[in-house]
């Protein structure tokens, strides 16, 4: 019984960091989404999209990649909150993590050029090729674990979507119908656990996807600019 006053204060303290870090970080992305959707306006041109300034399009990077990542982050956030005692971790966590995407960022607009849409098929079967690697498996359950540095966790977790996000960019990246798409992928990939009966087939569906773009392009909308 001595112990029962200083074990209830102590465990809801623990609760309401832990509510509070939830709160902001699905509070956080949802705001994200309202931006992007705003930023995004008028920008997609399918494969024919161009990137703008380096300036312009990093900003508009760094919020979608906020929208898109920090839901299937939410519970590597968490643990850091729970292994630091309290949300003073978090804001630092967050914003290593969304540092790496920023890189990640940087990398694709030294390397976009818009394209036809044999290369959007080319790089969406490179996609669902990955989904089948030992590498990509390595990271996804690298993505699980607790990891100290939101850095660290964001480089697992680039490596593990590195082939849903290629495919972002060669499809439209600045299409909101395809990064929301590949946003149920990622979050999906993060939290339910790895079953073949389930990655399997929506391995194949990508590849799959990439083959009907090369074949036929026409019955994937998007692609082409709007007329």
């Amino acid at each position: 019984m001595a112990d029962h006053g200083f074990t209830t204060p102590f465990a809801t303290a623990r609760t309401a960091a832990l509510a509070a870090a939830l709160a902001a970080t699905i509070g956080l992305a949802a705001a994200s989404w309202v931006v992007a959707v705003w930023q995004m306006q008028g920008m997609d041109m399918g494969v024919a999209t161009r990137l703008g300034s380096f300036a312009s399009f990093i900003a508009v990077w760094v919020v979608m990649m906020a929208a898109m990542m920090l839901p299937g982050a939410t519970p590597a956030v968490l643990r850091r909150a729970e292994a630091s005692g309290g949300v003073r971790a978090v804001p630092l966590f967050i914003g290593s993590y969304l540092a790496v995407w920023a890189l990640a960022g940087a990398a694709v607009y030294a390397l976009y050029r818009p394209h036809g849409s044999v290369a959007a098929g080319v790089v969406v079967i490179a996609g669902g090729v990955y989904e089948f690697t030992p590498l990509k498996r390595h990271f996804r359950r690298r993505c699980r674990e607790s990891l100290r540095s939101g850095f660290q966790f964001g480089l697992c977790c680039a490596g593990s979507s590195i082939g849903l996000m290629a495919m972002l960019v060669a499809l439209g990246v600045m299409s909101v119908t395809w990064m929301s798409v590949i946003a149920v992928l990622v979050l999906a990939k993060k939290l339910l656990p790895a079953k073949t009966a389930i990655d399997l087939p929506l391995a194949l569906a990508i590849a799959g996807l990439g083959v009907l773009i090369v074949i036929t392009p026409s019955l994937v909308p998007g692609l082409s600019p709007p007329m």
